[in-house]
């Protein structure tokens, strides 16, 4: 089952209550999907991912809390939250355990490395979709390489 990036986003935010920027939450939404194709070999969100030049952006997110700037997005108790089934919630919430932590400047830098989906995807052209077969093999091959960041216990 795939969700609405804001779905996802909104569940960050009322587990951080209300302490994710909007670069911390499209970059933790790109990162939980990533992981989800290569734990689940399914998409987590609906929407396409873009190769911009500052890195993987989800357009709907980016616009949603562009008015936020840098500061964090507000938390509010937000039902629609609850449609999101166990496994994902597991899977979310060890995305936050493990990158949570880090600022959006740090998750930023994971995103551009070389190598990563969006290196590969913006060589060709900026603000394109990035392929989740390419996303996929990127978090399968990290999932082999991290073992300390496992989120395969998750599935």
């Amino acid at each position: 089952m795939c969700f609405s990036a804001i779905t996802i986003a909104r569940y960050f935010i009322e587990k951080s209550e209300g302490t994710k920027t909007p670069m911390q939450l499209n970059k933790l939404t790109y990162i939980a999907h990533g992981w989800s194709l290569a734990i689940f070999d399914r998409p987590l969100i609906i929407e396409d991912i873009e190769a911009w030049e500052y890195g993987p952006i989800i357009p709907l997110l980016y616009h949603a809390f562009l008015k936020y700037g840098g500061n964090p997005v507000p938390y509010k108790k937000i039902v629609e939250t609850n449609s999101i089934k166990d496994d994902v919630k597991a899977l979310l919430d060890k995305i936050l355990d493990v990158y949570g932590v880090y600022e959006g400047v740090y998750l930023s830098a994971l995103t551009h490395q070389k190598g990563t989906p969006w290196s590969k995807t913006l060589r060709y052209k900026e603000n394109v979709k990035m392929r989740d077969d390419i996303i996929k093999d990127y978090y399968v091959e990290l999932g082999k390489k991290n073992k300390e960041k496992l989120l395969n216990k998750v599935a």
